[in-house]
């Protein structure tokens, strides 16, 4: 049985049936807008219909895409295919037989075995675009993102910026689209370096924990507890501060015991080449021993700050002293 051919969501393109699956809705909504924006641009008639499968009434989709008397474009865009109901079911593979040359359906299914009769039927219809639309859970998968948006937007980008953006957005897709979209739009076809984005969002919380952090484990004890000071002044909360030490000295951990050939650390640890360089020169000074009683404190300052303890700040401000001393103040 054939199968759809399947694409990362930028590698959308026009099909009579467009499956966009994987769990990442901001992708996904991507994927809808530049594919309407795309056939107005030659049919700006189109005409969009909205159905949801998850309260799908029977024969909905077969009227919307049945034949039009003047041909006019439609696109139908059917969302929750990942709790539809049956008579939805019914009717897309009734409609697989069936299907019109001026009607796109774009299917949205977020992932999960509801609804397996149906991806069977829509990846074997010949016509079939499936759009992979998967979590952008790693460092690298998101850096490319960044790196994607500023080149779809025709800027130029330093990497260090991208690392700046990818982890000062690192928990909200959209916003990280949006910050790259102001960017690229400010930077007035200037080079956009790390300095321009970190005046740009100067005061962010993510950012302003990431160059807390930094210093910290460069050793920078006064500066690191001055950044800190100046953090929760302006509002950051103790919690993303905490994650941020977390993540680094994971990232630390991973490279520091790495113990295969240079060649493969990228691959196997499932982090870029420059982010493993960063990693090595942040390891300059600590051993494995230090790294343990820093990510020790990194656990009891997250059970304070959630509970566990009275004053947050105190226990930041703990945690900062423990890492920019290797451990002597713990």
């Amino acid at each position: 049985m054939a199968k759809a051919p399947v694409v990362p969501w930028h590698g959308m393109r026009e099909a009579p049936i467009v499956l966009v699956s994987g769990p990442e809705d901001y992708l996904a909504d991507r994927v809808f807008r530049e594919l309407r924006d795309r056939v107005r641009t030659v049919s700006p008639e189109l005409e969009v219909t909205d159905l949801d499968a998850s309260q799908y009434t029977r024969g909905a989709l077969l009227d919307y895409a049945s034949p039009s008397l003047f041909g006019e474009p439609r696109m139908i865009r059917v969302s929750n295919g990942e709790t539809t109901n049956d008579d939805f079911i019914d009717d897309i593979i009734t409609y697989l037989d069936r299907i019109e040359s001026d009607v796109i359906v774009l299917l949205r299914h977020g992932g999960g075995n509801r609804g397996k009769r149906m991806l069977d039927a829509v990846r074997a219809a010949p016509g079939t675009l499936e759009v992979e639309c998967a979590e952008l859970k790693k460092d690298a998968d998101r850096n490319a993102f960044v790196s994607q948006e500023f080149g779809r937007l025709g800027a130029k980008v330093e990497q260090a910026a991208i690392v700046a953006l990818a982890e000062a957005f690192s928990e909200d897709l959209a916003e990280l689209a949006a910050a790259c979209s102001q960017i690229a739009t400010d930077a007035l076809g200037n080079n956009v370096t790390k300095e321009f984005v970190d005046r740009y969002y100067e005061g962010r919380e993510e950012v302003t924990a990431f160059a807390v952090v930094d210093s910290a484990i460069d050793g920078n004890r006064a500066e690191a507890l001055r950044l800190l000071r100046h953090a929760l002044q302006t509002g950051a909360d103790p919690v993303p501060l905490i994650a941020t030490f977390a993540m680094k000295l994971r990232q630390m951990v991973k490279v520091g015991g790495f113990k295969g050939r240079p060649a493969d650390a990228a691959r196997e640890l499932g982090m870029a080449p420059w982010m493993i360089d960063r990693a090595k020169r942040s390891l300059r000074g600590w051993t494995g021993p230090t790294l343990g009683v820093a990510i020790v404190a990194v656990a009891e300052a997250d059970a304070m700050v959630k509970g566990d303890g009275r004053d947050p700040v105190y226990a930041v401000e703990r945690l900062v002293d423990i890492v920019a001393t290797r451990g002597e103040r713990a």
